[in-house]
C-alpha cells in the first residue's frame, strides 16, 4: 500500500495513469456503439457456431457479437504492422527507413497507418458481403448503401483504436495497443466466471471448477516463471582515467530473458489465423466447410499455431535485438566478456546464446497457447470458459500486467521511491544511509 501510495506523490505518473484509464474508457465505450443495419440477436446466433467467433470475439472485447464499431478491434493494425515488419526484411527501401532513426520510425508508421486503413476496407466490405447473405439485417437494409455503410464505420471504428493506442504509449503508461486488447479480455472475466460455474455440470461438477482454478493459477505462476527468466551474460568494464578520476572497474551483466518477444508472437499468430477462418465459416460450400474445420480445431490449426508462434517469436527477436549493436556499445564503454573478443567475437557469442535461449522461449509460448485449450476441451469445458481463461489470453493478461508494473516501477525508481518489488534506486539508498 505504501507503493501504491507514492503513485499519488509523481505528479507526472499519477498524469499518466488517470490518462491511460481515460481512453481505455473510450475504447470500451465504443464497443457499444452499434453499426447501423444489422440484427445483432441473428447475428449472435451464428457467431455462437464457431469457435473462432469467440476467439475473434475476445481479442475485440466483446464488439464482433454487438457488431460495433469497433467489431475489427486492433487486428488491422497489428496485421499492418506485420506486414511492414516482414516488408523491412525483404525490401532495402524499408530497411533503410528503419536504419533512419526517428524520421525512418514515423515514415514507417505512417505507412502502416495507410495499410490499415485498407485493410479496414477490405475486411469490411468481406463482413457486410457476407452478413448481407446470411441474412441477418434489419428490414429494408441491405444494398451498395449498406456495404459503404458498413465499410465506412468499421475503419473510422479501428482507426480511433488505432489512434487510442498510440496516444496511450506515447503520454499514457505502458504498450497502448497490447492494454487495448488486455482490457477487453479483462472486462469478460466476471461473465466468464459465471459462466464457468453456471456449467460446470458439464465438467465434473464442483470439483471440476476447482481444477479449473488450480489450472489457471497453476499457468499464471508458470507464465510469470518464465516471463522473469533470464540468461546473464557477464560483462566486465576494465578501468579508464578521465582527467583526476578513475572510472570502470566493476562487473555487470547482460541479460537476455527467456521470452524477448513477449506477447507479440501469440497476437501476431492468432491474427493471421482467426480472420480467413471467421470468414470460411460464412460459406456454406463443403469444400470451404471442411477448411473451416480444420482452421477451427484439430491438429492442423494446432500445428499451423504452434509453428507461426515459433516463427513470429525468432522473428520478432530478431528485429527488436541486434548483437552487433549490443557488442559495439559494450565496446565503445570499455566493456568485454570474459574469454570473448571484442567486436564481431561477442556479437557472434551474444547471437549464439541468444538463439538457443529463444529455443526455450519460443517453446514455452506455443506450449501454454496450445496445450490449455485442448485440455479444457477434453474436459468439456463450454468454448467462452476456454479461451477466455486459456493459455493464449492469459499470456496476454500477465504478459501485459507485467509490463506495465515494470515501467510504473521505473518511474517510482528514478523518483527514489521503493518499487512494487521492494527495490530502491541507488541514489536513494545513498541518501537514506546518509540520513
Amino acid at each position: 500500500m505504501a507503493t501504491v501510495g507514492n503513485i499519488a506523490k509523481i505528479p507526472e505518473l499519477r498524469k499518466r495513469i488517470l490518462y491511460t484509464f481515460l481512453m481505455l474508457g473510450v475504447a470500451r465505450l465504443g464497443v457499444y456503439v452499434p453499426t447501423p443495419g444489422v440484427n445483432t440477436t441473428a447475428l449472435k446466433e451464428i457467431l455462437n457456431q464457431g469457435r473462432f467467433f469467440e476467439i475473434f470475439n475476445l481479442f475485440s472485447g466483446g464488439a464482433l457479437a454487438n457488431f460495433s464499431v469497433f467489431a475489427l478491434g486492433i487486428m488491422p493494425y497489428i496485421s499492418a504492422s506485420i506486414i511492414f515488419q516482414l516488408l523491412a526484411v525483404a525490401l532495402p527501401a524499408i530497411e533503410r527507413l528503419k536504419k533512419d532513426g526517428e524520421a525512418g520510425h514515423k515514415k514507417i508508421t505512417q505507412y502502416t497507418r495507410y495499410a490499415t486503413v485498407v485493410l479496414t476496407f477490405i475486411q469490411g466490405f468481406g463482413i457486410s458481403f457476407t452478413l448481407a447473405k446470411q441474412g441477418v439485417l434489419l428490414p429494408g437494409v441491405g444494398g451498395l448503401g449498406f456495404y459503404f455503410t458498413t465499410m465506412l464505420t468499421l475503419a473510422a471504428g479501428t482507426s480511433l483504436l488505432m489512434w487510442l493506442g498510440e496516444q496511450i504509449t506515447e503520454r499514457g503508461i505502458g504498450n497502448g495497443i497490447s492494454l487495448i486488447i488486455f482490457s477487453g479480455i479483462i472486462t469478460r472475466l466476471p461473465a466468464t466466471f459465471h459462466a464457468a460455474w453456471s456449467t460446470k455440470d458439464q465438467y465434473q461438477g464442483f470439483f471440476g471448477f476447482l481444477l479449473l482454478l488450480a489450472s489457471i493459477g497453476g499457468i499464471i505462476a508458470l507464465i510469470i516463471f518464465f516471463e522473469r527468466g533470464q540468461r546473464r551474460i557477464p560483462v566486465q568494464y576494465a578501468k579508464r582515467v578521465v582527467g583526476r578520476k578513475l572510472y570502470g572497474g566493476q562487473e555487470s551483466h547482460l541479460p537476455l530473458k527467456i521470452n524477448m518477444a513477449g506477447v507479440i508472437p501469440p497476437i501476431f499468430a492468432q491474427s493471421l489465423i482467426s480472420f480467413p477462418a471467421m470468414l470460411v465459416q460464412f460459406s456454406q460450400a463443403e469444400f470451404v466447410k471442411g477448411i473451416s474445420a480444420a482452421l477451427n480445431r484439430g491438429w492442423v490449426h494446432d500445428t499451423l499455431y504452434a509453428s507461426l508462434i515459433i516463427f513470429f517469436t525468432y522473428f520478432y527477436t530478431a528485429v527488436s535485438f541486434n548483437p552487433d549493436d549490443v557488442a559495439e556499445n559494450i565496446r565503445k564503454f570499455g566493456g568485454y566478456i570474459p574469454g570473448i573478443r571484442p567486436g564481431k567475437n561477442t556479437a557472434e557469442f551474444i547471437d549464439r546464446i541468444l538463439s538457443r535461449v529463444t529455443v526455450g522461449g519460443a517453446l514455452y509460448i506455443s506450449a501454454i497457447c496450445v496445450l490449455p485449450p485442448i485440455i479444457t476441451h477434453a474436459m468439456g469445458v463450454p468454448d467462452q470458459v476456454a479461451y477466455t481463461f486459456g493459455g493464449t489470453s492469459l499470456l496476454i493478461m500477465v504478459g501485459v500486467a507485467m509490463d506495465t508494473v515494470s515501467q510504473m516501477e521505473s518511474h517510482l525508481l528514478s523518483h527514489h521511491y521503493d518499487g512494487f518489488l521492494g527495490q530502491k534506486s541507488g541514489a536513494g539508498r545513498f541518501r537514506g544511509r546518509r540520513g
